[in-house]
């Protein structure tokens, strides 16, 4: 049951007035034509409240909105593409015609780009006069060695090298380098077994590194192929190209390495580290937690190691040399048999 209380009674009665659609009927003509936005079904309590149409607009802001308004682009053009008269998938068939592309005429050829070329001189061509003396100076250079190759330039033809550097490992130079003096001159398989079975903590990641070191040298600059023979010609007249593993020379080869040391060698195209050395980096820190508070901060040395990678032929070469320089060297005698000169037959004083 519910108290019947003056306080309800006056809510009651307040509700019946908002509610009601009696109440306003005689005054809708008057609220009509004095206020436009009004509604008969509105009750007392929204009447005030905004309504969510939007304001007229004035003329001439419908007018300056009205030139404003512009049409739809049209999509882009798009330019569709052929492969170029001198490329290797064009068809080699002299009886199919030649691929052509077909364009509708909807789209649109760009125009060719005329490019100015002394604007664009300023970014090929900087220093002309810089070059000019180059280009002087390398004709000068040719003459003068009437177009043949230096020594170095035709070991750089004919050998193959492969240099590579570490990035910095968290050690020093004095724990590195042993390990770079044990690996230098050793085959590349050797020195990875080395690193493989050493006890130093750093061999892990020289390991790492000469596998890294390893397949860079195969694949970038082709060495450890083994001997490349070309075979029998085939149905289109062109030769066949067969890598094989055989060593490419007929027996054997003892040479003695610049360390005095004898070495067998069955391929010529095997890959051994030449060179390994060691180079100092820069200084970490780390804190170092002691008693009562404190921290002192250590400095952890950081170290690269690099390794230049070179073949079997290199070796050989390098070899012959010095046998060769050692037999054109003239045998040392106590007394060497030669004409006295600047002598007198008196005494000077």
């Amino acid at each position: 049951m519910s108290l019947n209380l003056p306080s309800r009674r006056l809510t009651r009665s307040v509700v019946t007035l908002s509610t009601s659609q009696t109440i306003l009927s005689h005054f809708n003509p008057h609220l009509a034509s004095t206020y436009p936005s009004y509604h008969p079904h509105r009750t007392i309590f929204n009447f005030f409240r905004r309504s969510k149409q939007p304001p007229p607009l004035d003329p001439l802001a419908a007018d300056f909105l009205k030139g404003k308004k512009t049409a739809l682009k049209p999509p882009p053009d798009v330019q569709r593409g052929d492969l170029a008269p001198s490329s290797i998938f064009e068809s080699s068939d002299p009886s199919k015609p030649p691929t052509t592309t077909t364009t509708s005429p909807s789209i649109s050829t760009p125009a060719k780009i005329q490019r100015d070329p002394q604007l664009m001189a300023a970014a090929l061509d900087p220093q002309p006069q810089v070059r000019k003396r180059w280009e002087r100076k390398m004709v000068i250079r040719s003459i003068r060695s009437r177009n043949r190759l230096s020594k170095t330039q035709k070991i750089l033809r004919t050998e193959r090298s492969s240099l590579s550097k570490s990035h910095m490992f968290k050690t020093s130079v004095k724990k590195l380098g042993p390990l770079a003096r044990q690996i230098a001159g050793k085959p590349i398989e050797d020195a990875i077994v080395q690193m493989r079975f050493s006890l130093k903590k750093v061999a892990r990641d020289v390991l790492k590194h000469l596998e890294y070191a390893r397949d860079e040298a195969i694949v970038r600059r082709g060495m450890g192929l083994g001997k490349v023979e070309v075979g029998a010609e085939n149905d289109e007249g062109e030769g066949k190209l067969e890598s094989t593993r055989e060593p490419v020379v007929e027996k054997a080869v003892v040479v003695i390495d610049k360390k005095g040391k004898r070495r067998l060698v069955k391929d010529k195209t095997q890959i051994y580290v030449d060179q390994a050395w060691v180079g100092r980096g820069k200084y970490g820190q780390e804190p170092d937690h002691r008693a009562r508070g404190q921290i002192n901060m250590m400095r952890p040395p950081y170290t690269s190691i690099s390794v230049l990678l070179k073949e079997e032929a290199t070796r050989i070469r390098l070899a012959d040399q010095r046998e060769q320089k050692r037999q054109r060297r003239k045998v040392w005698v106590p007394l060497p048999d030669r004409p006295v000169t600047a002598q007198r037959q008196f005494c000077l004083w």
